[in-house]
């Protein structure tokens, strides 16, 4: 497993960092998306920003007219204002944490 680590002191453990200090989040959630699922149909925005944490599967994230694909152990953070949506990018079912994170002050 990739960029995996065991701790100082731990056993039988493997850790992988995601993301470091991203902001207050303000709530957190787990979505199963189907073969070919996912949405919103059509980007869009929004004042939070997102962190997607890809558990099973792989999701792909459309940012603007660009595609991230985003694998399992992988971590993505998304700026609420960049038009966007998540997809499933596998033959199965692809579970997906997504916390909200408040927008920093400009």
């Amino acid at each position: 497993m990739q960029n995996f680590i065991t701790p100082p002191e731990h056993s039988g453990f493997l850790a992988k960092t995601l993301f470091n200090e991203i902001g207050t989040v303000k709530w957190g959630a787990i979505g199963y998306l189907s073969k070919d699922g996912g949405g919103p149909a059509g980007n869009h925005t929004h004042s939070d920003n997102h962190v997607f944490i890809v558990v099973d599967g792989e999701a792909r994230v459309i940012l603007g007219e660009e595609s991230v694909t985003v694998k399992k152990n992988e971590s993505l953070f998304v700026d609420g204002m960049t038009p966007h949506s998540i997809w499933n990018n596998a033959d199965t079912k692809t579970v997906v944490v997504k916390l909200s994170v408040e927008r920093e002050e400009e």
